[in-house]
């Protein structure tokens, strides 16, 4: 029993640090927590745009971009393609037209705030597309997965990663996926995360 007290204190004390750094960022711990975020997400945002295999000519939609981080790195990706972006937060939408200004004005990057239940662009659009740490939010999951697949090209491929943080779980997402209309659903797992990767 003694054990289980000691055991229970200490992670009551590492939850109180975690609280520190992640959930309420204040001081020195704040900043920290922020800068392991912003870099875990970097990371792991590379993961999954390495994933999808981006060629220089595709056209890339992602949802949920946030702070524009995925953006940033899709950007150097393609060069004769595109990188479209939508986030339902006009805070981030702002924050990542920031970071992104010089591909905005030259056309590689185009921003906008939307939901993506009802994604602003034509059918059979992009080669690519993925959302990250993004799917948990949505108001219905499948009607913005068939939204996705309405604006990819046949053949295109769609990754949805999720660090632990997301409070997603990687159960029934393969099958999520399926049911959307994709084929070839399928987990990659590594420590940062998982990733569901599926073709239209």
């Amino acid at each position: 029993m003694h054990n289980n007290q000691q055991q229970h204190q200490h992670l009551g004390i590492v939850d109180s640090l975690l609280m520190q750094m992640f959930g309420l960022p204040k001081g020195i711990l704040g900043r920290l927590g922020g800068f392991i975020l912003a870099r875990t997400k970097h990371d792991f945002t590379q993961w999954v745009i390495d994933l999808l295999e981006i060629q220089p000519d595709e056209k890339v939609l992602e949802v949920g971009f946030g702070p524009g981080v995925g953006i940033e790195i899709l950007a150097t990706a393609v060069s004769t393609g595109y990188v479209a972006g939508v986030d339902y937060s006009q805070e981030m939408v702002e924050q990542a037209r920031v970071r992104n200004e010089k591909a905005i004005e030259t056309g590689l990057v185009q921003l906008q705030y939307g939901s993506v239940e009802k994604l602003p662009f034509a059918n059979d659009t992009f080669d690519k597309a993925l959302a990250i740490n993004s799917m948990q939010v949505w108001l219905d999951a499948m009607v913005g997965l068939r939204s996705i697949w309405r604006v990819m090209k046949v053949g295109g491929k769609i990754a949805l990663g999720f660090t632990p943080h997301s409070g997603q779980s990687s159960t029934g997402l393969t099958e999520m996926l399926t049911t959307a209309g994709f084929t070839e659903a399928h987990l990659v797992e590594t420590d940062r995360g998982f990733c569901v990767l599926a073709i239209k």
